[in-house]
């Protein structure tokens, strides 16, 4: 198969060997694989011969002999991106990502999405409705993060939610806000586009944070853009008594102080991937048309675009979410 392949801290498109499954995994034909944020900060860093990419979505077309009954040939299906041993406690209570032997897809220990298939684990598959574009049913891992990070928040209708950073995370956000009822919703970006795109998808205003504070008292303030100076802006614009999620991934030190955080009696915390049903949630919500998505998806590119796309990301960009299409078809 055709897959894009980390060398020398760039992604080039190889022929490898067709992944095989396991007794208990599923081969996904892969027609979409979604470029996040995370990936643009790790990617140079990884070992060669890593094959990245983890919101991705296809169809069945092979499966291991404990599980070839449950899934037809053909099924179209999503999963994620991590294989837990399936006995811990993390794993039985559905949290696969606190495995105490995690093995996630894209970051070198599986391979991931950024391929023509990938193997996943089908006891964290989930099948998606047969409406959906396959492409776009990349969507629901960014998804599942966005309603993570809400669902932490414990955010409610009537409160007042500041989302920093209007990224693919940050929108995915305010699309699960608006769907349950939410309404007074703020995003900081200083990207233009992005504010435009976030009004678009429900928020009630955007502003721009190099014109100044984007205001304090909010309930909740989630914050996604993963730089230092982040948690320091979240404690000075959460009220008392709030709420205030860290959904950013800084590879950098950050420092704020404290006494801010304990005079106004907050509660903070720092969220990473979703629950498995969070992820079927996540999934449903998406087959079922309701969630409000114009605009979320930018464009769709090739795997021998992919250095390309990651380059032009890696700066400010008017982007939102760039989906990879590795099967060989004319991309519109």
């Amino acid at each position: 198969m055709r897959a894009a392949v980390i060398e020398s801290g760039q992604f080039t498109v190889r022929e490898v060997p067709d992944p095989q499954p396991g007794p208990d995994e599923l081969i996904l034909r892969v027609h979409g694989c979604g470029v996040c944020g995370s990936d643009l900060k790790t990617y140079p860093l990884l070992p060669d011969g890593t094959i990245m990419g983890h919101e991705f979505a296809g169809e069945v077309v092979a499966t291991g002999r404990d599980v070839a009954a449950h899934w037809p040939l053909g099924t179209p299906a999503a999963a994620l991106p991590v294989v837990g041993c399936g006995a811990c406690r993390r794993c039985r209570a559905g949290d696969p990502a606190r495995c105490v032997t995690p093995q996630p897809l894209g970051l070198g220990i599986r391979p991931g999405g950024f391929a023509e298939y990938v193997a996943v684990a089908a006891s964290e598959s989930v099948v998606l409705d047969p409406s959906i574009d396959l492409r776009t049913g990349a969507l629901v891992e960014p998804l599942a993060v966005g309603l993570h990070a809400l669902d932490r928040a414990d955010a409610h209708v009537g409160d007042r939610l500041l989302v920093i950073g209007a990224g693919p995370v940050g929108l995915s956000i305010v699309v699960w806000a608006r769907h349950r009822g939410i309404t007074d919703i703020t995003v900081a970006d200083p990207i233009p586009w992005r504010r435009e795109g976030a009004i678009a998808l429900g928020a009630a205003r955007a502003v721009d944070p190099a014109a100044g504070p984007p205001g304090t008292d909010f309930d909740v303030v989630i914050e996604c853009v993963g730089k230092s100076g982040m948690v320091a802006a979240c404690v000075d614009a959460v009220a008392p008594g709030g709420h205030v999620v860290i959904a950013g991934v800084c590879m950098t030190e950050d420092t704020f102080m404290p006494v801010g955080a304990v005079v106004k009696d907050i509660t903070m915390s720092f969220v990473s991937y979703y629950t498995r049903d969070e992820f079927r949630s996540a999934a449903q919500a998406l087959g079922s048309g309701h969630l409000r998505l114009d605009g979320l998806v930018s464009a769709f590119a090739t795997l021998e675009e992919l250095q390309e796309v990651v380059e032009n990301l890696s700066d400010p960009t008017d982007q939102q979410k760039i989906i990879i299409t590795p099967q060989s078809r004319s991309i519109p």
